[in-house]
């Protein structure tokens, strides 16, 4: 494993943290999730408009956004099913990375073809700003943006490749971040051009019991997608 950089504070990313062979074997445990739970089109809350991003879930619980709001949820939005479970790699990686006991429960998987943007915004639907965020690339490299708490400080860019890890914690927890483009042609991984970002997250604070509530967050209406 390679050692990590500090991008910002608490902004901690791994470059090649998944060898060949591991980003490999992650594509072929994504693609049975998604088999079972289909990646869907997210819509902005009150308009409806489409995502550019196509996304799906698995553990516990699932991120999704409609007319209704953002929010987490134990089901898949259109078939209903319960997502699948979160494959066991992911959850090392969480251990290996995080520091915390606490385990993820809800990993997104965001699909971005090469046309895909995803703009700046916090991630803020937990009721627990104390755990981070994890996420992991694979695929076509991602032009990844961050800056700080507030939408209009300053931001840098950071190329993020198939394999590479990144860490939002402690000051960067709730910077806004975002994806300003994919380089289609940067990864041979995936048959197909685009990105698959995989976030794990932790909704509940941590509790010596560590079952995922279902609850819907509260609106915050400066969030965007």
């Amino acid at each position: 494993m390679s050692h990590h950089i500090e991008v910002a504070p608490g902004c901690l990313y791994w470059p090649e943290f998944l060898d060949r062979a591991a980003q490999q074997a992650l594509v072929r445990e994504i693609d049975a999730v998604l088999a079972v739970a289909p990646l869907f089109t997210p819509r902005m809350p009150r308009t409806g408009k489409a995502f550019s991003v196509r996304m799906s879930n698995c553990g516990p619980l699932g991120w999704v956004s409609d007319e209704a709001g953002y929010r987490y949820q134990s089901f898949h939005p259109e078939t209903r099913a319960p997502w699948p479970a979160m494959p066991a790699s992911l959850l090392a990686a969480w251990d290996q990375l995080t520091g915390t006991s606490a385990p993820p429960q809800a990993c997104l998987i965001n699909w971005y073809a090469p046309d895909a943007r995803m703009s700046l915004h916090q991630d803020r639907d937990e009721h627990d700003f104390t755990a981070p965020v994890l996420s992991l690339s694979l695929g076509d490299t991602a032009l990844f943006r961050i800056g700080g708490t507030e939408r209009r400080a300053p931001t840098r860019s950071l190329r993020l490749a198939s394999g590479d890890a990144l860490l939002l914690s402690g000051e960067s927890r709730l910077a806004f971040h975002g994806i300003d483009r994919i380089l289609p042609g940067t990864s041979t991984l995936l048959p197909r051009p685009g990105r698959f970002n995989l976030t794990l997250r932790r909704v509940d604070p941590a509790e010596p019991a560590t079952s995922a509530r279902v609850t819907l967050p509260p609106a915050f209406a400066a969030k965007t997608p």
